[in-house]
């Protein structure tokens, strides 16, 4: 049981490792793929620093005894409580576009970390069959934001429609986006759309004690109404699928071009009819494969992804 405790709470220092996060054990507990009482994982990580398999300095537990990431993880940990202030009133302004019906603060800032070059990371989901209608109108917005230097605060990254809640990928990365996302407003989506996404308790236990609903069920503002009230007939049906048609194209040029974005990340976008989320080759694959080849330096083997 006790080896099995050891490569758990591995699994988490190597997890979060990657991104230079050293973490404390309430959090090793929150994130452990097992239940374990707090007292067990104290005494485990007790004797893995005593083996100078892990490292201790003050509350956190980091597999690099370097103090500088400590004073990282403290000033992001601080910069990320100012910047998502800002999140979520960015997020309930967002809300009064037509079409959104749940906003969540998505990204390293909903796992309370920032720093000056952050981004404000949105999960976005909309009315069934009006993705493209609400997403396009989102980004026509966001350009304008480019004139102020503020685009950084509006990155719609991830949408879904009512119609597609369940999250196709499964896997320790968007599991971990899961329970990390915060629900910022909406009329109850948000609730379904944890519920949905349950399968994440095969990685993360602790997922199924989460309140996942909005605090704020967030009312519609007049305009929305009536702007939806004028979209919701076949003049709206072709819109959205006019949107989709051309948004796909220019992806799949920027894609076919390896265009690259200002922090020189490879560019794509998956679409359908009911989903707009980035392209896991280009990133989410690529941690999940580094993420495995830190496991297998500790003889761990993880399975990347469930059925």
């Amino acid at each position: 049981m006790k080896g099995l405790l050891d490569k758990s709470i591995l699994k988490v220092l190597v997890y979060f490792d990657m991104f230079q996060y050293p973490v404390s054990i309430d959090e090793i507990r929150f994130f452990i793929d097992q239940k374990a009482g707090e007292d067990e994982i104290a005494d485990a990580l007790k004797h893995m620093i005593l083996d100078q398999r892990v490292y201790r300095i003050d509350k956190f537990y980091t597999l690099r005894n370097n103090f500088k990431l400590i004073e990282r993880r403290i000033k992001g940990n601080i910069y990320a409580g100012n910047l998502l202030k800002k999140a979520y009133a960015i997020a309930a302004f967002l809300y009064k576009f037509p079409y959104v019906r749940g906003i969540g603060i998505s990204g390293s800032l909903s796992k309370n970390f920032a720093d000056e070059d952050a981004d404000i990371d949105f999960f976005v989901i909309t009315k069934k069959n009006r993705l493209w209608l609400a997403r396009t109108a989102m980004h026509m917005f966001k350009k304008l934001t480019f004139l102020v230097g503020k685009q950084d605060w509006f990155c719609m990254n991830y949408y879904v429609d009512e119609d597609a809640l369940l999250i196709e990928e499964r896997n320790m990365f968007t599991a971990m986006e899961l329970i990390t996302l915060l629900p910022a407003c909406g009329n109850g989506v948000m609730g379904r759309f944890f519920d949905v996404n349950e399968w994440a308790r095969d990685y993360y236990p602790r997922y199924e004690e989460l309140n996942h609903s909005s605090k704020r069920l967030t009312h519609d503002v007049w305009y929305k109404r009536m702007i939806e009230w004028l979209l919701n007939n076949k003049l709206g049906d072709s819109l959205d699928n006019y949107f989709l048609r051309l948004t796909s194209r220019r992806w799949k040029k920027k894609e076919e071009n390896f265009k690259l974005n200002v922090k020189g990340n490879r560019m794509g976008l998956r679409t359908g009819k009911h989903y707009a989320k980035p392209n896991p080759r280009f990133f989410q694959e690529k941690i999940l494969m580094l993420y495995q080849s830190k496991l297998n330096d500790y003889d761990i083997t993880e399975a990347m992804a469930a059925s």
